[in-house]
């Protein structure tokens, strides 16, 4: 089973994100976990991850994070699905970093 990880500011405004990813994943058959945190570049949680996404409004810290876990697959959600609360896109962007 996948973990997908989700930070975003103070991981509030990613909780409707992550039911509306769930039920993608659902619908599709897809086996994973996703959850939402405020984003802390020394979180337990992203080292137990298998990707994570960050919410846009903390997106400046991709490149840390990357430099700090170079083997994780990471991105920033793409603001427009973000907005648009389209968890099946933000699924697809998760699954291709993944390969999966």
């Amino acid at each position: 089973m996948r973990k997908i990880l989700l930070c975003c500011a103070a991981g509030m405004s990613t909780s409707l994100l992550v039911s509306k990813m769930e039920k993608a994943a659902a619908d599709e058959g897809y086996e994973c976990e996703i959850e939402a945190v405020p984003f802390k570049i020394n979180e337990p949680k992203i080292e137990e991850a298998d990707v994570v996404l960050l919410g846009p409004q903390v997106r400046f810290n991709l490149k840390p994070l990357q430099e700090r876990y170079p083997d994780l697959p990471s991105a920033a959600i793409d603001m427009m699905a973000y907005g648009m609360c389209d968890g099946a896109s933000i699924l697809k962007q998760a699954k291709d970093l993944l390969g999966d």
